[in-house]
């Protein structure tokens, strides 16, 4: 198999699973799924945990927030080193005017990294909401027509690899930046 061959099997599977041109509620599902795994909404969400929130949710929403940074710059570095294009459609011009690159899927990546680092992180309940609704939103992304299936899966396995990655390493990252800034976080 070519990789000709296994862009062409992407293109139709993901075909196959676009629901954006078919009224319904299947497609406002979708929609509102692919919705929730925005940047902004992420952003606005942790901080207002981190204002509002114990000491044990400022930590948390601290780290999230922290990995979310580092984690769209990774995937903005790659999307721009690897230019491909969004499939065709009308579905998601906020999305197709301000980043027009779908390879890998930032949506993706931020729910499984959420979710990944939730595993980690904790309360449990909030592990369980986060590790559902992280294959909803990717799969919200496919079939609303704003990515492949591929952009979606190398995605994902960015966000585990990103979750895992941030757990191990933010204690000493935390350290760092107390010694560093003289600032505490939480």
């Amino acid at each position: 198999m070519t990789f000709k061959d296994i862009l062409t099997l992407d293109a139709d599977l993901t075909k196959k699973m676009r629901v954006a041109e078919n009224p319904g509620k299947l497609r406002t599902i979708a929609a509102f799924f692919a919705h929730s795994g925005d940047s902004w909404l992420w952003a606005v969400a942790l901080v207002t945990v981190w204002v509002f929130g114990n000491a044990s949710w400022k930590e948390w929403a601290a780290v999230m927030l922290g990995a979310l940074i580092i984690m769209a710059a990774i995937v903005l570095i790659l999307k721009f080193a690897i230019r491909r294009k969004r499939p065709e459609g009308e579905w998601g011009d906020i999305y197709r005017n301000t980043d027009p690159h779908s390879f890998p899927s930032g949506h993706a990546t931020r729910a499984f990294l959420l979710g990944t680092m939730g595993i980690f992180l904790g309360p449990l309940w909030m592990s369980i909401f986060l590790v559902i609704l992280a294959p909803l939103v990717a799969l919200g992304r496919v079939a609303m027509g704003v990515h492949y299936l591929s952009d979606i899966v190398v995605g994902a396995l960015l966000g585990i690899l990103g979750g895992i990655i941030g757990f191990a390493i933010y204690p000493a990252v935390y350290a760092w930046f107390v010694g560093w800034s003289g600032l505490v976080l939480w």
